[in-house]
């Protein structure tokens, strides 16, 4: 495997709901970068020569304005509408149906990533080494300390990785993260947690057969909720369900990088002074 081989896949797809509209564009850097620019960034310079953005059809013109700005016309972007793939409804059907959406435009491995988070300069390269490194038949999570991923806004919600012999034996989605007397609690599992917890941010590194699987994942889940307008189908429940039926091995590869993102209109003007200073 080479790493122009691998697609770097963006899921721009979200609402926006608790940030109050559609954050994938907002301008958090000095020269007008939204979060999505530097993962682009961060990707072609790691050799990446694929660029898939999955998006809703409502921003499919500023999206490509906006990239044509940042970016250049010989981006090598694809552009996928996430509301075209499966039943219509407005409320998207999450992340796993994102990728399911893009799976036709990206032929071997890919890089996923959130477009509202920022993942530090060396978030895409450290996966795509773990993901040459790796082989075909393994995925790969980037983890970080769960301290450095906080919000001062209120609290959070984080996949906390349990990891055995550098491989995740458990993810388990923990809520209502905050700090609170000197202390990092959580309401749902409730209890204490470590300031160096490994969490995911939602950075992977897939093979094309984990990715494959995913559609039969898909098909199932909607069988079963269907009429349900608030239900979605995750990539992290949908991988570790593959992990945990023996169907794939996830390597968890720790970063110190500090994660940056915009949860609540609060985080926003946090976000643009670190990166401004970056």
């Amino acid at each position: 495997m080479i790493p122009s081989a691998i697609t770097l896949l963006v899921m721009a797809g979200g609402l926006g709901s608790r940030f109050g509209g559609d954050k994938q564009l907002v301008d958090v850097g000095p020269d007008g970068e939204a979060f999505l620019d530097y993962a682009i960034r961060d990707a072609l310079a790691a050799d990446i020569g694929r660029i898939v953005v999955v998006a809703r059809t409502d921003l499919d013109a500023l999206l490509r304005e906006h990239l044509a700005r940042q970016h250049g016309p010989d981006l090598p972007l694809t552009i996928i509408h996430q509301d075209a793939h499966g039943p219509a409804r407005r409320k998207p059907w999450g992340t796993g149906h994102a990728v399911v959406s893009a799976a036709g435009a990206c032929p071997g491995p890919v890089v996923v990533l959130n477009a509202d988070d920022h993942y530090g300069p060396t978030g895409v390269r450290r996966t795509v080494g773990a993901l040459l490194a790796d082989g075909d038949d393994r995925a790969v999570i980037l983890a970080f300390e769960l301290g450095r991923t906080l919000s001062t806004a209120g609290s959070v919600s984080r996949g906390v990785c349990r990891v055995v012999d550098g491989g995740l034996a458990e993810l388990v989605e923990t809520h209502g993260i905050r700090r609170e007397g000197g202390r990092i609690v959580a309401d749902d599992p409730s209890g204490e947690l470590s300031e160096d917890a490994p969490v995911s941010m939602n950075l992977w590194g897939l093979p094309e057969a984990a990715i494959a699987r995913l559609a039969g994942q898909w098909a199932a889940f909607h069988v079963m909720n269907s009429d349900d307008p608030s239900a979605e189908f995750l990539l992290p429940e949908a991988l570790d369900q593959q992990r945990a039926e023996g169907l794939l091995r996830i390597d968890v590869v720790g970063t110190d990088e500090p994660w940056i993102g915009v949860t609540s209109r609060e985080d926003l003007e946090v976000a643009r002074a670190v990166l401004a200073g970056a």
